[in-house]
């Protein structure tokens, strides 16, 4: 049996997985915005309006992609906002990811993208939903 035949068979767990990790990641991003949790260099006080959007959208997102909850429709979402947070946050301060600090919007939209074709994955609740 060839080793990629072999590592097929895993498929599945490694898109749960990704998944699990991508929704834990996201989440942490919006508690950083609402709640200030995990501190980070946000100010106190009350939030622009698209800030508290932002930070909705992550917290309740993640938590959806986390538990594999309307997984598709959720992570397609996600990936328009993050292409949008990309262009207007980002983009504007320099050309390259790197130095712009785009680079985790773009592998976010990206993996989200990845979710809406390949799915939830192994334990989700979208696979009781069925």
């Amino acid at each position: 049996m060839a080793l990629s035949d072999r590592l097929n068979q895993y498929q599945p767990y490694a898109l749960t997985a990704l998944r699990i990790m991508t929704g834990l990641q996201y989440i942490e991003h919006g508690t950083q915005k609402l709640f200030g949790f995990p501190a980070g260099g946000h100010a106190d006080g009350p939030l622009p309006t698209l800030f508290l959007i932002q930070g909705i959208l992550e917290a309740f997102g993640g938590l959806a992609i986390f538990l594999g909850l309307f997984t598709r429709p959720v992570a397609f979402i996600l990936c328009g906002n993050m292409a949008v947070a990309y262009f207007m946050a980002h983009l504007p301060k320099n050309f390259f990811p790197v130095n712009n600090g785009g680079d985790a919007a773009i592998l976010f939209c990206f993996v989200f993208l990845f979710l809406v074709f390949a799915g939830p994955g192994l334990l989700a609740i979208d696979n009781r939903r069925k």
